[in-house]
């Protein structure tokens, strides 16, 4: 994967999204057989309002910088939702590349992680790393014992991808694992040329099934607060309500709430109590 510019980056997501449109979908009469899906780079040019000459271009991955507006006018064109607009303008005029900040988290996040109990909550960094977890996220996501000892953090999407016991029970499972991959693209979108996120999409092109048939789909969702519900076969059914927060002094930071319903806060308390009596 070396050496994917994120120009490159924009193409491949701007053919992607005219592969999957019709003719009929926009309003276009469709004339003659297509020997490839989707709609024709000068039919994507038409309805933007723009030269096809210049949209090849940008799905070519040549040097370009196409304005706020062309911008609009293509992610209208290609019917893009609101989190694949904002992937675009990610893509197309990405922001200078930082170092990873100090993952190193200060005891007051560490304490009101704990004082979540018996809500799920976690900390995850700028590649997905679980850095801080509670007692509760363990029992729910199957997470590891958590230790500052810990060299190696285990891998938020590396766990969804990669752990056949996760999701067991589960029937949208393949879904909710093609959302996360969805989810991670989008943070990837921030930092198209980082050679920690390349190094990851590599190795679960190499390990993950599922990573290598989603990952050219170019899909995007952002993390967004939403009702969940899940299941564990030694749990049961569990309601959350998911909140993401992210610390404005440390934004590759993502802390995770589940805030849990009144049954199922009263099962994981159970089970917390369970254990801390051994």
């Amino acid at each position: 994967m070396e050496g994917i510019s994120s120009s490159m980056s924009l193409g491949d997501f701007l053919r992607s999204r005219r592969e999957r449109l019709t003719p009929e979908d926009v309003g276009l009469i469709s004339y003659g057989r297509r020997r490839t899906p989707g709609l024709r780079r000068e039919e994507v040019a038409q309805l933007a309002h723009i030269g096809t000459s210049w949209y090849t271009s940008l799905e070519q991955g040549r040097s370009v910088n196409p304005s706020e507006d062309v911008l609009n006018n293509i992610a209208k064109a290609l019917r893009l939702t609101e989190d694949e607009h904002r992937h675009l303008h990610l893509l197309a005029r990405p922001v200078q590349q930082k170092e990873v900040e100090n993952q190193q988290l200060n005891e007051g996040l560490e304490r009101m992680i704990r004082a979540l109990e018996p809500n799920p909550a976690f900390v995850i960094g700028r590649y997905w790393d679980l850095l801080f977890w509670n007692k509760a996220a363990e029992f729910v996501f199957q997470f590891p014992p958590f230790s500052n000892h810990t060299q190696h953090r285990p891998n938020y999407l590396r766990l969804f991808l990669t752990d056949t016991t996760l999701g067991s029970g589960i029937k949208d499972w393949e879904n909710k694992r093609q959302i996360m991959i969805a989810r991670f693209r989008a943070d990837y979108g921030h930092f198209p040329n980082d050679p920690g996120f390349k190094e990851l999409i590599e190795e679960f092109m190499q390990t993950s099934q599922l990573f290598r048939e989603s990952w050219p789909m170019h899909d995007v969702q952002v993390v967004t607060d939403c009702h969940k519900r899940w299941y564990d076969p030694h749990i049961g059914e569990m309601e959350f309500e998911h909140v993401t927060l992210q610390p404005p002094t440390n934004p590759d930071l993502k802390i995770m709430i589940y805030t849990a319903s009144t049954d199922t806060a009263a099962r994981l308390q159970s089970l917390i109590n369970t254990q801390e009596h051994f």
